[in-house]
């Protein structure tokens, strides 16, 4: 039996509902670079008429609910029959090789740790999904969407009507986009963390550390640098260089000041020259 189209029944009109009715009710629908850029891709996969159509359904709430899990958003939409029509939106879900790749590149990028952790989708982080080999928005081959409406054109009106609530929800929370491709926010969240403290760890262990006491005791009476040119004439420089610095102290012995009355003693503790 030939199921006839939807948009060719004699019921024409959808029932008046009070479902996930999008903010827009002209013009585009979404305001995030990232819900503009997957409006822009399901566009690219559909039929004008239809696609006109769903925004209409979209923006009456005739889609009821809306789900997004890993590699699958499901909803409701009310149609022209009394039963509303399930919708399934599919795309592929990352394995966890292919996760610590897109993992690894947002580590390199110490501003899209920042604001990932700081609960903020970086912009453009496509790019990093790009580098790693991947997608983050679906391609044609592997978008795959479902509908239990009569109308065997796909995308019809339904699922587009549900691309266009998931837009502008994406708009509330990215993370949505992430999770439908298997990682949900908390726990893209958490490798991170892990994966920063465990670079924090390497990086204290890579720097130098200084030398044992016993190799450089021999080495303490000795200046790193240059002694100025009118303490080097001096000859018992460098530890007459100490007192020198320090100056006439007001104190002393016999008339001599306590500075005068160290020089033996340093001159000792330098040891025969």
């Amino acid at each position: 039996m030939t199921r006839e189209p939807e948009h060719q029944a004699p019921a024409a009109r959808s029932r008046r509902v009070a479902g996930l009715a999008v903010r827009s009710q002209r013009g585009a629908i979404g305001s995030s670079w990232w819900s503009q850029r997957f409006i822009a891709v399901v566009e690219g996969f559909g039929h004008g008429a239809r696609l006109t159509r769903g925004r209409a359904y979209a923006r009456a709430g005739n889609v009821l609910d809306l789900s997004v899990r890993a590699g699958e958003v499901a909803a409701s939409v009310q149609g022209t029959r009394p039963k509303p029509y399930s919708v399934t939106l599919r795309i592929d879900v990352y394995s966890a090789e292919q996760w610590a790749r897109v993992e690894r590149g947002l580590l390199e990028s110490a501003g899209y740790i920042a604001q990932l952790l700081d609960g903020r989708m970086p912009e453009r982080i496509d790019r990093v999904f790009a580098s790693a080999g991947l997608t983050l928005f679906p391609v044609r081959r592997e978008f795959r969407t479902d509908c239990t409406c009569p109308d065997w054109e796909r995308p019809c009106k339904h699922v587009a009507a549900t691309c266009y609530v998931l837009a502008e929800q994406l708009d509330d929370d990215p993370f949505r986009l992430l999770a439908w491709r298997g990682r949900d926010r908390a726990a893209l969240l958490r490798r991170l963390e892990a994966l920063r403290d465990e670079q924090a760890w390497q990086d204290t262990e890579e720097e130098p550390q200084d030398p044992p006491l016993a190799d450089v005791a021999g080495a303490y009476w000795s200046s790193p640098v240059a002694v100025p040119g009118a303490l080097a004439s001096r000859p018992d420089t460098p530890a007459a260089a100490v007192l020198d610095r320090l100056g006439p102290l007001g104190r002393g012995l016999r008339g001599q000041d306590l500075t005068d009355l160290l020089r033996p003693a340093y001159r000792a503790m330098r040891g025969p020259r």
